[in-house]
């Protein structure tokens, strides 16, 4: 499952690429006037209103291919089997405590490294 990931992505992303390409490659709504008083675009490859009906439907193919490889990216991504328990659990491993048996005759609230004898003031 993890190459169709991968495939479905890189597809998304070289569609987003064509698409801002496309988008920039075309001309607003006010070019057409400039057309009527001569301007280069008459003259292009696609004719003077072929250029506009090719971008656009292109445009509107590659805007449908992007937005269907977002819902599989989607889906793909949440298809993922979900583990038991919560975030935190898994987060939080408790490790075994190493307690000190206090010996034979110390006091168990006795400081480590006490000994049982008590200490003596000096006179």
């Amino acid at each position: 499952m993890n190459w169709l990931f991968s495939v479905v992505l890189t597809v998304h992303i070289l569609v987003a690429l064509a698409i801002i390409g496309l988008v920039l490659m075309q001309h607003g709504k006010g070019a057409d006037m400039g057309a009527a008083f001569g301007s280069g675009s008459s003259g292009s490859l696609f004719g003077a209103s072929g250029s506009a009906n090719f971008l656009s439907r292109t445009t509107a193919v590659l805007a449908t291919v992007f937005f269907l490889t977002s819902l599989s990216l989607a889906y793909i991504a949440s298809d993922k089997p979900k583990t038991a328990g919560s975030l935190m659990q898994e987060a939080v491993q408790s490790q075994p405590v190493s307690t000190v048996v206090p010996a034979a005759g110390e006091a168990a609230g006795a400081p480590a490294g006490a000994g049982s004898k008590a200490q003596e003031v000096p006179k």
